[in-house]
């Protein structure tokens, strides 16, 4: 469980990141960022295309930072947050729920997923948003 601090760092860290986001066919900058048991953080942002299908989310680019790095397992909480999501609590999309569940697996942890809105922080378990998960186990 993440403390109120940890939770606010972590959450700036993801705006932070969703201010380099390249949106410019949605307009919907999204920031992640990701903290492992070691206390490391690795942002990451949404990257469109005009090529839609070929554009990356922002907790797949934060993913993707962290396994080139070497990071195998340890993830613990992570936040995501858009800089237009004034309502409703931002939620990994259903293929970054699968690329986090990847993450997670390595180090048989259930991250703590903040999602976040201008007035609102949903904390949900990644278990609980990705039920029922396809793994590593499942290709034996």
């Amino acid at each position: 469980m993440l403390d109120h601090e940890q939770e606010q760092a972590l959450i700036a860290a993801a705006y932070a990141a969703a201010e380099n986001a390249y949106a410019p066919y949605s307009d919907y900058p999204v920031g992640a960022a990701l903290l492992f048991d070691d206390g490391w953080v690795v942002t990451g942002c949404n990257v469109e295309n005009a090529s839609y299908g070929l554009a990356l989310c922002a907790e797949t680019v934060a993913v993707a930072k962290a396994m080139g790095e070497g990071r195998r397992g340890g993830l613990v909480a992570l936040a995501v947050v858009g800089l237009k999501a004034d309502s409703a609590p931002i939620t990994p999309c259903g293929r970054c729920r699968q690329v986090l569940n990847e993450v997670a697996a390595l180090g048989a942890t259930d991250p703590l997923v903040l999602c976040v809105s201008k007035d609102d922080v949903r904390r949900v378990a990644l278990s609980a948003l990705l039920p029922h998960a396809f793994g590593p186990g499942h290709l034996a």
